[in-house]
């Protein structure tokens, strides 16, 4: 069996959770390798629905742009009354723009084509995904993780310091650590199918039988394809007939309508709604990410970002550690995150049950996760009392500023990288920390860097607000606490920390 060098972090499974943690580490300059038991790309749309905190995230991952241009906005739901009229409603709340949230509504780009953009991203910066790759057992301890992998080339044992458990909700590592995944089965299956359809335009998303379990049909435009995606509640018992002219059939016996027909299945997939979470996410050097961590009902469409802002929030204190800060910080990442999930079941639960007794599949802010904040973390420190804005664990919103060339500049420019950065409400501000590799410092006011003339940032003269790599305020500090702003960042970003990619 070959052996190979000692790696920083060996990630398995390469769903979206798996390719934003690659694409963050990448960016650090981290030693990883990511590997999938598949053979091939995943091709379906199961998630679809990008909210505006993790269109957030990819804007800072560098592929916001990328996936506007490959999906679009969700369509109105048209619901068809018996007599076959129908009414159209809008799917999301739709507020009007401003500038601290960029992003207002949920993107619809199926799940395959966000994949494929990530993995393009991280192909740039000089990595893929070996697919074809099976972990067959892993052993770990003090000193790191051996893992026994096998693919097309043979077998092979890879030590890292890391292993990341993003291998879905069956997840092999979830099993091996022996961490229980209690939650319950919802009572509900349901079939899900990527189809070439006719019969139905692309202007709407296309409901039957609201509010009826046994006779709901759902068929949606996939944004950026010329595929539409089924969806539809089926018996618990039985397999149902996924083909061309199964599909066909039931369409045709809850519709009632024969001109609605199936060209070809791209994908499709039977599946048991469960609500799950994880009793632990790491032991040891061993953590678990997205679906193997926690598993969520569809409705509201928070798996897959849920997934995605985990992978966010663990990627940074991964590189951090591995540069020199104390392990306790990677204790955070469950500290944080889990109570995210814990809401995220609760929200997808009420909504799921919600729509089988009411039919209503409007959503609202509750789904767009930028309200999630870690107020609670032990990483969130609020000294300051200078800031009406955000407080530590808040999201830090965005804001329009000027430079002090006279450009209009975007704050989210200013936080893109990752890097830690902290704001300063004046000119003269030169604190220990400005030598701090990974951190940037920006002054805020009249004759500083950036100016605020509506105070849009809510920061007093003298006020900081240090802000994560990950878009959250970690900590505030007024001008009589700024000396303990090293103190500070001596637990988060350590000197001597190794450079990242810009």
């Amino acid at each position: 069996m070959k052996e190979h060098a000692e790696i920083d972090v060996l990630i398995c499974g390469a769903g979206a959770c798996g390719l934003t943690l690659a694409i963050d580490l990448a960016r650090r300059g981290v030693s990883f390798r990511i590997v999938e038991r598949l053979e091939r790309p995943f091709g379906g749309s199961r998630g679809k629905g990008i909210q505006p905190r993790t269109q957030e995230v990819f804007e800072d991952l560098g592929i916001i742009d990328r996936l506007m241009a490959a999906g679009g906005i969700y369509p109105p739901i048209r619901e068809y009354g018996e007599d076959g009229g129908y009414t159209e409603n809008a799917m999301f709340e739709a507020p009007a723009p401003r500038p601290d949230v960029p992003y207002f509504g949920a993107l619809m780009v199926p799940q395959f084509v966000t994949e494929s953009v990530m993995r393009e991203r991280l192909t740039e910066l000089g990595h893929h995904v070996e697919f074809a790759s099976t972990l067959i057992d892993f052993e770990h301890g003090d000193g790191g993780v051996s893992a026994h992998l096998r693919s097309p080339q043979g077998e092979e044992l890879v030590y890292a310091r890391y292993l990341i458990g993003a291998d879905g909700g069956r997840s092999s590592i979830r099993n091996a650590l022996g961490i229980d995944f209690p939650g319950k089965t919802l009572g509900v299956r349901a079939i899900v199918a990527d189809v070439r359809l006719g019969g139905l335009d692309r202007t709407a998303w296309h409901q039957f039988n609201d509010g009826d379990m046994e006779r709901l049909v759902m068929i949606c435009p996939l944004a950026g394809t010329d595929l539409f995606q089924v969806q539809a509640p089926i018996p618990l018992e039985g397999d149902p007939d996924l083909s061309a002219p199964g599909l066909e059939r039931l369409i045709a016996e809850r519709t009632g309508r024969s001109d609605i027909t199936i060209g070809s299945v791209s994908w499709a997939s039977a599946y048991a709604m469960n609500a799950r979470l994880a009793d632990r996410y790491r032991v040891g050097r061993v953590f678990l990410a997205g679906d193997a961590a926690h598993i969520h009902p569809p409705t509201g469409g928070q798996g897959l970002n849920t997934s995605v802002q985990d992978a966010y929030n663990l990627g940074w204190k991964l590189a951090t550690t591995l540069a020199g800060a104390p392990d306790a910080l990677l204790d955070t990442y469950e500290e944080e995150r889990r109570p995210v999930a814990a809401d995220v079941l609760g929200l997808t639960t009420r909504l799921l049950d919600r729509q089988r007794e009411q039919g209503a599949m409007r959503r609202g802010r509750d789904t767009h996760q930028l309200d999630i904040g870690y107020p609670d973390s032990s990483l969130s420190h609020d000294e300051s009392v200078g800031v009406v804005g955000p407080r530590a664990g808040d999201r830090m919103p965005d804001a329009i500023l000027t430079g002090a060339a006279g450009q209009p500049r975007r704050l989210f420019d200013v936080l893109t990288g990752p890097h830690w950065t902290l704001l300063v409400s004046t000119p003269n501000y030169r604190p220990i920390a400005i030598g701090r590799e990974g951190l940037r410092v920006v002054t805020v006011g009249e004759g500083a860097e950036l100016h605020d003339p509506s105070n849009q940032l809510g920061l007093a003269e003298g006020a900081c607000l240090l802000i994560r790599p990950d878009g959250y305020v970690g900590a505030t500090f007024d001008a009589t606490s700024r000396d303990r702003i090293d103190d500070y960042l001596a637990r988060v970003l350590p000197c001597g920390s190794r450079s990242a990619r810009q």
